[in-house]
C-alpha cells in the first residue's frame, strides 16, 4: 500500500428530482474515476433539496431509512458500479423514530462500512434545521482505504473542538458534506472566506488533511456558493472548486505529509488538558435572536 491516496469531491447543484441527481452523480462519479480518484465525496443531503432552507414539515418526505432507503440504494450501486468507495449524506428517519442529519460510507462492494451524524445544528432564518434534525454524540472515525476518516457535516465545520476530538480519535482527514450559502438576514454579507479559514485552521492545529464538498445554486432564496476544497496539514489548500459550477476536484491524501508536519508541531501531545475546563463551560456572550434555538416542529 502507498502513503498517497487520491479523492475526489463532487459540487453540483440541485436538479429538481432525485431521478436527475443520481444521473448527475453517476456521471461525475465516473468523471471522478477517469481523474484517478479510488474515493469520491458528495455534498449534504446529496440527493434532496435543501429543505430546511424553510420552515416547512413538509420536508419530513425527504426522510427515509438509512439502509433500506433511496439514497442507500444509490450509494452502494454507485460505489460498486464504479468500483470506488463513496461518501454521500441522507436525511435520515431511524428506527426509534429520531430524525438525523447522517453521513455514509461505502465500499466498493456496495456494503455500507460506516455511518456519522452530525452534531451541531443550526436554528435561524435560512438554516431551520432545528426543526428537522436531533444532534448526535458520537465521534467514529473510519479506515478509508488506509486513512484513518472523520465524516462530521457542514455547521459541525465550525466548531474547532469537533475537530480536535476526531483528530484525539486518531483521524487523519475530516471531510465535512456541506450545504452552505448566503445569509438571508444580512445579504451583502459572505462567509465564504471565514468558511475556508476556520477549516485551515481545524486543519493546522491538529496535523490532519480537511476537505469539504458544498452545493452551488439557489434554492428559495438561498444561494450557494460552493468553493468546496482539500488542504493539507500546513493548511495549504491543495485544490478548490469556482463558487458557481459544476465540477469534480481531485487531490492526494499523502500520509507521509501529515506524518512530517505532526513530527514538526507535536500540538496533540503537547495540550494542556487540565488547564481546559473553561471550555466546557457556558458562554458569557449573548446569543443573537436569530439563532435561538426553535422548537421542533412535529413530523
Amino acid at each position: 500500500m502507498t502513503d498517497s491516496t487520491r479523492i475526489a469531491l463532487v459540487q453540483t447543484r440541485w436538479l429538481g428530482s432525485r431521478a436527475a441527481m443520481k444521473a448527475e452523480y453517476d456521471l461525475l462519479i465516473g468523471d471522478a474515476v477517469a481523474l484517478g480518484a479510488r474515493w469520491v465525496c458528495l455534498p449534504e443531503l446529496s440527493l434532496s433539496p435543501y429543505f430546511p432552507v424553510q420552515r416547512d414539515p413538509n420536508g419530513f418526505e425527504w426522510a427515509e431509512s438509512l439502509d433500506t432507503g433511496e439514497s442507500a440504494q444509490f450509494f452502494a450501486e454507485a460505489a460498486r458500479g464504479h468500483d470506488v468507495t463513496l461518501i454521500g449524506s441522507l436525511f435520515e428517519h431511524s428506527a426509534d423514530g429520531t430524525y438525523r442529519n447522517t453521513a455514509v460510507i461505502y465500499g466498493p462492494s456496495g456494503d455500507r462500512i460506516g455511518l456519522t451524524r452530525k452534531v451541531h445544528i443550526p436554528s435561524g432564518e435560512g438554516y431551520h434545521e432545528t426543526d428537522f434534525f436531533a444532534g448526535a454524540d458520537e465521534y467514529p472515525v473510519h479506515d478509508v482505504h488506509g486513512v484513518p476518516t472523520a465524516v462530521p457535516t457542514c455547521y459541525d465545520q465550525w466548531f474547532p473542538e469537533l475537530a480536535r476530538i476526531y483528530a484525539l480519535n486518531g483521524a487523519a482527514f475530516i471531510f465535512y458534506p456541506t450545504a452552505i450559502g448566503s445569509e438571508p438576514t444580512d445579504p451583502e454579507f459572505d462567509s465564504q472566506a471565514a468558511w475556508t479559514t476556520v477549516m485551515r485552521g481545524h486543519a493546522v492545529a491538529n496535523g490532519v488533511y480537511v476537505g469539504a464538498a458544498n452545493r452551488v445554486g439557489e434554492e428559495h432564496g438561498l444561494t450557494f456558493y460552493g468553493s468546496s476544497f482539500v488542504c493539507d496539514p500546513t493548511g495549504q489548500v491543495l485544490v478548490q472548486a469556482g463558487r458557481d459550477t459544476r465540477e469534480v476536484i481531485v487531490a492526494d491524501i499523502d500520509m507521509a505529509v501529515l506524518r512530517r508536519m505532526r513530527a514538526l508541531f507535536p500540538l496533540l501531545h503537547q495540550r494542556k488538558p487540565k488547564l481546559y475546563g473553561r471550555i466546557v463551560e457556558p458562554t458569557a456572550t449573548e446569543i443573537p435572536e436569530r439563532w435561538r434555538s426553535s422548537e421542533r416542529l412535529d413530523p
